[in-house]
């Protein structure tokens, strides 16, 4: 079918092991295992109503005048997505999720004849597969004892099927086939392709019935078909029960909410839920997002592992009582430490580089920070001991990334991946870093090194101070020596900016300005989480009024990364209007962050997820759903309000 897959999804589901992505009209558009991030394997997969006159109605679609209501189950990663028609005499409530603990796709359709007479029609469910992300060598089959069909490429099966018998088949299907509904038999094809139809005979007025769909997978067509076989051995109401029961006792087991409100419950909640969902099963990795741009279109993609993310990520896991995401993933970690004791940009699940635009020193500096934090919230001397020889590897490498001149780190690339300088955030992540490598030092009584790592962290913070602070703008620099094109050099050294050009090999030249005085909210980051800088410090108040009144976006509100955004437009960030939020906090201004913190609630989406993206016009979502670090950001930041709250009472 090759279809166009929407870059905005509505809901998630999954297991850790299975992740599938779908819109609000219950249809599935992506389908990763066995890992959360990759590969991909759906193409598409479409439900339709059949009548008898052969004629069909895609009723995950909005043709046919269908409308959809969509939402999760209270407390579950259960979906139901409720679909109806004035144009059509038939209701259809279906429950989407993956079971817990299994390879298995559950899709629970019921059927509600709603006219005044009796009904007959049918179910068609095509299914298209570019299994691992791949057009070719793809096979689909009819297996006719486990009354299936099978889509299978080198080592990945999945067996789509129902508790149902099914009436009609065909394996190997153009798009145009299945909209003439004539399903001929064919058993094997090595086309992605297959439909299925399953016949409902006078369904009675107001009666209901049930045909559940089951994605089965495995490494091989047995393991696929026991997997079917397990499905099949109980109601698929059963299994409904089953997965709700799991996810419920997984909120009960996290801590409870610090704040009052039904919103804020329901989004604490639902971030509960998210985060398993990021975090891999098999490996403890944590990706950013689940991947929407595939061919890079519009971005790099997001369902890789960045460090930087998860030390946010973790923080909060260890607030909401989920400390064992993050030990699984700074097991992982280990993993995907380069030889160098560096972590670079993202990874894969396997520790693999993923692709990268070169090294960013915040993000190990952030994975040793994260480290730390982990380690004060559980007091694990055996983690300790576990990532030790790592921080120290890792330190070590950020010492050697220190510029002797200057005591700030050499230029990398910033958190936002757009550009090379030695920037003013990575500065104060380095500082975050080296402090918590200093504190395990001590706890491993390394007394000498813990003394040299807290001596170069305090320089840093000198530096930050002495080179990086812009008294014309009321802030920080957002960093120094920035890199730029030729003609850009040209223009600013001819306005009167400070730059340089440097000679690299082979001939090759760098163009350098000494100062990059754009305000982006990362400069919070000197003060929340890293402590470069006091929060109190006048310098940072200002830095941060500086950033309230040049990124707020007009009319919507919210926060934009930095002044000249123009990434999918320039919008405000759920994550960058937290951050402006947890530094309110964090100078005692609770009311101004409990504004931020309501204005990231009433931006959610319809299914309750938090996007990475507001759009600025419209105030609608405008890109990626989930990310979860815009969930770790609001989670940190209702446990900071509440206990800045508590802590005014007993004051």
């Amino acid at each position: 079918m090759n279809s166009k897959k929407p870059y905005l999804v509505d809901a998630i589901i999954g297991n850790s092991t299975i992740l599938a992505s779908m819109g609000r009209t219950g249809r599935l558009y992506r389908l990763w295992w066995p890992n959360i991030d990759m590969p991909q394997h759906v193409d598409a997969m479409r439900t339709s109503l059949q009548w008898a006159d052969g004629s069909l109605t895609w009723f995950d679609g909005e043709e046919d005048g269908w409308k959809h209501d969509v939402a999760y189950v209270d407390r579950s990663n259960v979906l139901r997505v409720s679909a109806r028609s004035e144009e059509q005499p038939v209701a259809v409530e279906s429950l989407h999720f993956a079971v817990p603990d299994s390879n298995l796709l559950v899709r629970e359709y019921t059927f509600t004849n709603t006219g005044s007479e009796p009904l007959s029609f049918g179910f068609l469910l095509h299914s298209s597969f570019l299994i691992s992300e791949n057009g070719h060598y793809n096979t689909t089959m009819f297996q006719t004892d486990a009354d299936a069909l099978i889509h299978f490429r080198n080592g990945y099966f999945f067996a789509v099927a129902s508790a149902n018998v099914c009436a009609k088949y065909q394996a190997g299907i153009s798009w145009e086939q299945v909209q003439e509904g004539k399903l001929n038999g064919n058993n094997i094809d090595m086309r992605p392709d297959g439909a299925m139809a399953w016949s409902v005979e006078a369904l009675a007025p107001g009666a209901s019935v049930t045909i559940p769909v089951f994605i089965a997978a495995g490494r091989n067509e047995e393991q696929a078909l026991e997997e079917l076989a397990s499905a099949r051995s109980v109601s698929s109401e059963q299994l409904v029960a089953r997965t709700n029961a799991y996810w419920a006792a997984y909120v009960d087991a996290a801590a409870p909410c610090p704040l009052e409100g039904d919103e804020i419950k329901a989004l604490y909640e639902r971030s509960v839920l998210m985060f398993k969902l990021m975090s891999d099963d098999k490996t403890g990795s944590i990706i950013a997002a689940p991947e929407f741009d595939e061919t890079f279109s519009r971005c790099g993609g997001y369902s890789y592992c960045w460090g930087r993310d998860a030390a946010f990520i973790t923080t909060a896991l260890d607030k909401a009582g989920l400390s064992d995401l993050s030990d699984r993933f700074y097991a992982w970690t280990l993993t995907a430490q380069s030889p160098d004791g560096s972590w670079q940009q993202r990874h894969y699940h396997d520790g693999g580089l993923a692709p990268s635009w070169g090294l960013q020193i915040d993000e190990g500096s952030s994975i040793i920070w994260g480290m730390w934090q982990h380690y004060m919230e559980k007091q694990d001397p055996a983690f300790a001991r576990m990532v030790w020889p790592a921080v120290q590897r890792g330190a070590s490498f950020l010492i050697r990334f220190i510029d002797a001149e200057s005591g700030l780190p050499k230029p990398s690339i910033d958190l936002w991946e757009e550009r090379e300088a030695s920037h003013t955030y990575s500065s104060a992540a380095v500082y975050g870093g080296l402090t918590a490598a200093a504190s395990f030092a001590e706890l491993m009584e390394e007394r000498t090194l813990a003394a040299d790592w807290r001596q170069a962290a305090d320089r840093i913070a000198s530096a930050i101070m002495s080179d990086c602070w812009n008294e014309e703008r009321g802030s920080f620099y957002r960093g120094v020596d920035l890199k730029v094109g030729a003609d850009r050099y040209e223009q600013a050294v001819a306005e009167g900016l400070e730059g340089r050009v440097e000679q690299l090999d082979k001939g090759y030249v760098k163009h350098v300005l000494r100062h990059d005085p754009i305000i982006d909210i990362s400069l919070l980051g000197i003060a929340v989480p890293f402590e470069a800088v006091a929060p109190g410090h006048e310098r940072m108040k200002r830095t941060a009024e500086a950033v309230e009144a040049s990124l707020t976006v007009p009319a919507v509100g919210g926060i934009k990364r930095y002044e000249d955004d123009h990434y999918i437009g320039g919008n405000p960030w759920i994550l960058t209007t937290l951050w402006l939020a947890h530094y309110r906090v964090a100078t005692g201004d609770v009311a101004a962050a409990r504004e931020l913190l309501d204005w990231a609630i009433q931006h959610r989406t319809e299914t309750g997820l938090l996007p990475e993206q507001i759009d600025k016009t419209t105030g609608e979502t405008a890109w990626v759903v989930p990310l979860t670090w815009s969930h770790a950001m609001f989670v940190l930041a209702i446990f900071m309000i509440a206990e800045a709250e508590a802590a005014s009472k007993v004051s």
